[in-house]
């Protein structure tokens, strides 16, 4: 299958366009893998016989060694709101966050690979991965052994903050520690108009709110990166009536271990002495999400060489405090995770997130480079 370069162009869109048209959350990506699957079959690509329940790893060329590229293809439950003429037919769903775009950036890369089958000094194995925003998609992969005899992976995020033509990257801590946190504030109810008579879970959990907000302030250095965010708080369900129980929860995003670690048991500390000081009780859940995500040093500064050669603006990126599933390859095997500007007026995981469709094609024409000189490397 050989494409003139408007046609490849318009064929990459097109695909992002039927994907972004049919998005399915983590896990239950089956048509968007039925999709994907028979274009690359159409393109001549070897499918490889994973057991997966979504997702479709693929392989091009010949040889002992092998690179691998990963995309991943679920969407979120997210309701639509960019208005743009292929807008999500799901309702409720919608890739608010380009992995549409990444799915067709590597479908790209595939073909123009297949057309240089014969000449590849190796294996470029192709990872089209479910499930990244619920953070299981890569242990699946690894798992069922998408990972064998790779010597090294790359991925991308489209990066609405940055213009078109714009590539960023960094040697070691990228993104970050994701964790929960769900605490559950216990008090005793009463009459609103006699508060004497209980302990107000409302205004324990308003003040633990602010307190929590002390760590990053107060207990850890400056020039570490950490954000304590409480992201919903649920109790009560009549204006005259104090509550029993106030509900909690929130993230955590660090880049060290250690840092991590420390915020958890200042939360608990926090949680424990509030508790004490109003008479109640506050109960601390802790939910540890995807790791850091950390580059290889020389694979991030090769990925930059490769991106400087091909036209690319390059940067080194700041670091990201959100959290990305690519982590989880990158503690098994080296490589580099990159961001590639996506210039959405809207950023990611906003429901009118809209990125300029021109990055597709020379991104795909970026990993399959990128893909065939990785082979040259020892």
């Amino acid at each position: 299958m050989t494409f003139a370069p408007q046609t490849f162009k318009q064929q990459l869109i097109d695909w992002r366009r039927e994907l972004h048209q049919n998005p399915e959350l983590s896990g239950k990506e089956v048509a968007t893998t039925a999709r994907i699957r028979h274009w690359l079959e159409s393109a001549g690509l070897r499918l490889l016989p994973y057991s997966l329940a979504t997702g479709v790893v693929a392989e091009v060329g010949h040889g002992d060694k092998v690179i691998a590229l990963r995309a991943d293809i679920d969407a979120l439950p997210i309701q639509e709101t960019s208005g743009v003429s292929f807008s999500s037919q799901h309702d409720g769903v919608m890739h608010a966050c380009g992995h549409d775009v990444h799915s067709s950036v590597i479908l790209g890369a595939a073909l123009l690979l297949k057309e240089r089958e014969d000449q590849l000094p190796g294996r470029v194995r192709l990872l089209f991965q479910p499930a990244e925003e619920n953070f299981t998609g890569a242990k699946a992969l690894i798992k069922a052994g998408a990972l064998e005899n790779v010597s090294a992976i790359f991925g991308m995020h489209n990066e609405p903050g940055l213009p078109v033509g714009t590539f960023a990257t960094r040697g070691g801590a990228f993104y970050a520690n994701v964790d929960r946190f769900v605490l559950r504030v216990k008090g005793k109810g009463a009459h609103a108009a006699r508060p004497h008579e209980g302990h107000d879970p409302i205004v324990l959990a308003s003040q633990l709110v602010i307190a929590l907000q002390t760590i990053a302030s107060r207990d850890i250095d400056t020039l570490d990166s950490v954000v304590v965010s409480v992201t919903r708080i649920q109790g009560g369900n009549t204006w005259n009536v104090l509550p029993e129980n106030v509900e909690l929860e929130g993230t955590v995003r660090t880049h060290r271990g250690d840092i991590q670690k420390q915020v958890e048991k200042r939360i608990r500390e926090i949680a424990s002495g509030l508790a004490s000081a109003f008479g109640a009780q506050i109960d601390v859940e802790w939910f540890n999400g995807p790791v850091t995500l950390i580059n290889d040093e020389k694979w991030a500064a090769f990925s930059m060489q490769v991106a400087e050669s091909v036209g690319y603006k390059t940067q080194t990126s700041e670091l990201h405090m959100g959290g990305e599933d690519f982590a989880v390859y990158l503690q098994t095997i080296p490589g580099a995770f990159v961001s590639i500007g996506s210039a959405s007026p809207y950023g990611l995981h906003h429901s009118a997130f809209n990125p300029d469709e021109t990055l597709i094609e020379n991104a795909a024409r970026y990993f399959a480079t990128l893909a065939e000189k990785a082979l040259l490397q020892n």
